[in-house]
């Protein structure tokens, strides 16, 4: 009986924790790398609320989100079928293609559940918001591109 107690009791501490678990906020300090690993690590754990999108929104480039629309916007892209895939995928590696003193361009592979496996070219540049000024945010995503089966 005592063990059920600790489970149930571990459980709540868990929902709660990750329920209020704060999203991490354009900061000066982190690379444009850190910014990709930031969204695709979001991605990649996306739950029924859509935090992980929330969480790629905010990294979203501000010039960026005026072409998009609002976050509900944003969201509805995200589950087309180009972008889904990357919704609660299964792994994702990340190589430097270029990069600029202002502007980084990365190839993303991505396996999905599946055992597929997807090549996004993903495009990070220095931009400013109003609580973040030379900090780095995603500009663009391509459309993926199958790489076939892994395996």
């Amino acid at each position: 009986m005592e063990l059920k107690k600790i489970i149930i009791a571990v459980f709540f501490v868990s929902v709660f924790n990750s329920a209020n678990a704060e999203m991490i906020k354009p900061a000066e300090n982190l690379s444009a790398y850190d910014v990709i690993k930031i969204q695709l690590d979001a991605l990649k754990n996306n739950d029924e609320k859509d935090n992980g999108i929330k969480q790629t929104w905010i990294f979203a480039h501000p010039d960026n989100k005026k072409m998009t629309g609002p976050y509900h916007r944003f969201r509805i892209m995200l589950y087309d079928v180009h972008y889904r895939i990357l919704l609660n995928h299964f792994s994702h590696k990340i190589d430097l293609i270029m990069n600029t003193e202002n502007k980084f361009v990365y190839g993303v592979k991505v396996l999905n559940n599946e055992k597929q496996q997807f090549f996004y070219e993903w495009h990070v540049s220095r931009g400013n918001e109003e609580s973040c000024n030379n900090c780095w945010f995603t500009t663009a995503v391509s459309m993926p591109i199958d790489q076939g089966n892994s395996i």
